[in-house]
C-alpha cells in the first residue's frame, strides 16, 4: 500500500497525516501544495495530474469525481462516526492495505465504521 500517494484535504487532521507518515505512507496535506482555501476542483486536478489519491471527509469530492468522468484521481471518503485523529488513523491503517488495488485502478471508495464501498471510476 505504501506505493499509493495520499493527498489529504484540510478536513483531515495534521496528526493523522503525521501518524501515517510515521508508518511509512507517502501522504501530505493539500495545503502544502495549494492554498488552504483552494476549491475542491483544484485539489482534484492537482491529484489527477500528479497521481495522488485524495483523502477527505468532504462529500462534495464524490460528486465532483463522478461529474468529471475521469478514471483518476482515486478518492477515499471517510464517513466515520468519529473524526478523532487516533480513530481515523487506526481505521486507515486497517483498511488501506485492503483497497490498494482498487485505488491503483481508479476508484471512489467510501469508508464507514463497519463497511467499505468501492466504485470503479469513471462513475457511470
Amino acid at each position: 500500500m505504501k506505493n499509493i500517494r495520499l493527498l489529504a484535504d484540510v478536513h483531515i487532521s495534521p496528526k493523522t497525516v503525521a501518524d501515517l507518515q510515521k508508518q511509512g505512507y507517502e501522504i501530505m496535506r493539500s495545503s502544502e501544495v495549494l492554498p488552504a482555501n483552494a476549491p475542491d476542483i483544484n485539489i482534484l486536478e492537482f491529484a489527477r495530474t500528479d497521481n495522488w489519491v485524495v483523502l477527505t471527509q468532504d462529500l462534495d469530492f464524490s460528486m465532483l469525481v463522478a461529474l468529471s468522468r475521469y478514471s483518476q484521481p482515486s478518492l477515499i471518503t471517510l464517513r466515520l462516526s468519529s473524526a478523532k485523529p487516533d480513530i481515523v488513523t487506526q481505521k486507515l491503517l486497517d483498511v488501506l492495505p485492503q483497497i490498494e488495488e482498487a485505488l491503483q485502478e481508479g476508484s471512489a471508495i467510501t469508508i464507514q465504521d463497519e463497511s467499505i464501498r468501492i466504485r470503479k471510476l469513471p462513475v457511470r
